[in-house]
């Protein structure tokens, strides 16, 4: 009996030392204090850097922070597979750009189409319909579609060490947003489930919409005109619109989150910044400062100036993806 004990007294021990760290997933480290220790501060009544609930925001980018974001955003996935959906009814496109590079899966082409061509797959794609007929969409796109390289989910594809990093914060009195430069309704029908936060607390990008009365029943219908674009500049005025307050810690990992990292915190009291850094090739990508998606330059150069935390992905992550 006495092995057998004695290994019920070691799985018990291992199980509450689980229970008293909050981020398994990440290695000890300067990292990982940096983040137990800001969290520390603010929530210790009669000290120095005390934050009020109501004043716990912390905001989130989501391709490359949350979420994988190579070879190509995930939205950006997504709308070229609609294109090819929708291309039976749009013979044109066969000889028209950016379309005809996406039905010869000519990346090349596409790629030097721009961000412009890039705007005009989106309108394209994801104009036409009600929100709701949208949503559906969404959901039955990332219920099939998989990763090229993982050949996994995309919904898998998320990253366990920020899975457990939100779920801390909001244990500790946080409310948790997403400000991400992608759609605003390609996210919402999703990050609930995905993430545990709701669709009122997602900030992104979006396309104009009219509401219209159909068979009785009211609807917004999606419009090929750009609304909002919620990235770079763009995200401490999207923040000041949705959410009201401004964060006092804020996750990035591109220049994309540069502005939002600057607005959250270069102002008085405790703050925190982070950027996730894609440095692990062999278990998802290394790249930073001349990759085509989530380039990280000139907010690299800025953390160290600024003592924003950096995650090495390498070094500071046991697991990548809840998969793993």
């Amino acid at each position: 009996m006495l092995p057998v004990l004695s290994a019920s007294l070691h799985s018990t021990s291992a199980v509450a030392q689980a229970q008293r760290d909050p981020l398994p997933s990440w290695n000890d480290g300067v990292t990982k204090s940096s983040i137990l220790d800001f969290v520390a501060r603010v929530t210790a009544q009669n000290e120095p850097y005390f934050v009020p609930v109501e004043q716990r925001i912390a905001t989130f980018d989501n391709d490359g922070t949350l979420w994988i974001e190579q070879p190509m955003y995930v939205q950006l996935a997504f709308a070229l597979d609609r294109v090819k959906a929708m291309a039976p009814r749009h013979p044109e496109w066969k000889d028209k750009q950016p379309f005809k590079a996406v039905l010869e899966d000519d990346m090349k082409t596409l790629a030097e189409s721009g961000e412009r061509g890039l705007v005009e797959l989106v309108l394209v794609t994801h104009a036409g319909m009600t929100t709701d007929e949208f949503a559906k969409i969404v959901s039955d796109w990332l219920a099939t579609a998989r990763h090229p390289r993982f050949k996994r989910l995309y919904t898998e594809l998320v990253y366990q060490p920020m899975l457990e990093l939100l779920a801390y914060l909001r244990a500790n009195g946080f409310k948790t947003f997403i400000v991400s430069g992608g759609g605003i309704e390609f996210m919402r029908p999703w990050t609930e489930r995905i993430y545990g936060v709701p669709p009122e607390q997602v900030v992104g990008s979006s396309i104009k919409t009219r509401f219209e009365m159909r068979d009785a029943t009211p609807v917004l219908v999606r419009l090929p005109e750009v609304n909002f674009i919620d990235d770079k500049t763009g995200k401490p005025i999207g923040i000041n619109e949705h959410i009201g307050r401004r964060p006092i810690a804020a996750f990035g990992n591109s220049d994309g989150d540069l502005e939002m990292l600057q607005w959250t915190t270069l102002t008085g009291g405790a703050r925190f910044g982070l950027i996730v850094h894609h440095t692990d090739a062999e278990r998802e990508y290394a790249y930073d400062r001349h990759s085509h998606f989530g380039r990280l330059d000139k907010a690299l150069d800025a953390a160290a100036i600024n003592k924003w935390t950096v995650v090495d992905m390498k070094k500071d992550w046991k697991r990548i993806f809840p998969v793993d």
